[in-house]
């Protein structure tokens, strides 16, 4: 008796455009996953595209509009069985008295509503695909502080309660809810928007160890989401070997 053959899984990744999100969609590819590559800047995604043969949609996450869009165009183009919300960012590294509001607003809609808006958008899509996975992409930020990092660290221990109440609100159902915690993350953006493009001393929090690149990352997601269904990857912490928090890095040079 013949079987029918499996259906080849498919993912939405956002912040795919560069680092973490697009490393991301090259390992999901590798591994024979169908993608949905999202993003605001169509030309890096338009790029990944032509590389993986993942599909590009432009779309912001914190645009209520931009998320409903693309769900509708998930669902009508053969619907989702992963969600890894990868957009995100932090934004300067001033103390609480001299807090610039403006970067604590975007980085709360980025990071948190970013995430609650298309989490919200896709768990019916999971649904009805069965049983599903919801990644969330946060930091070890999420799990600790450090000076001048209130605005980023609030940011992200708001995530990480999104993800642990889901996981808890929908226990029961074939839905896994995963958080992936990197810490230090050598990518080409993230330190270098944190500091409004002051190359220098981005490139200073990465001097004397070796830290995590996005590949790394992304095996990561890619192993949480490959597990059996019944197994589930509450939270998998990742940093560089030389990170022990933080705030404590050794620096012996490399």
């Amino acid at each position: 008796m013949s079987t029918a053959p499996a259906r080849t899984r498919r993912a939405v990744v956002t912040g795919a455009s560069s680092g973490i999100g697009a490393a991301t969609v090259r390992r999901l590819r590798v591994e024979g996953w169908d993608v949905v590559a999202t993003a605001r800047r169509a030309d890096r995604l338009e790029a990944l595209a032509a590389e993986t043969g993942a599909q590009a949609f432009v779309a912001d996450v914190t645009s209520d509009d931009d998320v409903a869009r693309l769900a509708a165009h998930v669902a009508a183009t053969g619907g989702v069985d992963a969600l890894v919300n990868n957009a995100g960012g932090a934004l300067g590294l001033d103390p609480v008295e001299t807090a610039d509001l403006e970067q604590w607003r975007t980085m709360y809609d980025l990071n948190v509503l970013g995430t609650l808006r298309v989490t919200k958008a896709f768990l019916p899509l999971l649904r009805e695909r069965g049983e599903g996975d919801v990644v969330v992409v946060t930091s070890t930020a999420a799990h600790g502080a450090y000076e001048g990092g209130a605005g980023y660290t609030g940011a992200k221990h708001a995530e990480r309660m999104l993800a642990t109440t889901l996981r808890w609100e929908i226990v029961g159902e074939p839905i896994r809810v995963v958080e992936i915690a990197p810490g230090a993350v050598a990518t080409e953006e993230f330190s270098l928007v944190r500091f409004d493009g002051d190359a220098e001393r981005a490139a200073a929090v990465y001097e004397g160890y070796l830290p995590l690149v996005a590949d790394d990352v992304a095996d990561a997601i890619t192993w949480a989401l490959t597990r059996p269904p019944h197994v589930n990857v509450d939270l998998l912490v990742v940093r560089p070997r030389a990170q022990a928090h933080n705030t404590k890095t050794a620096r012996t040079g490399v």
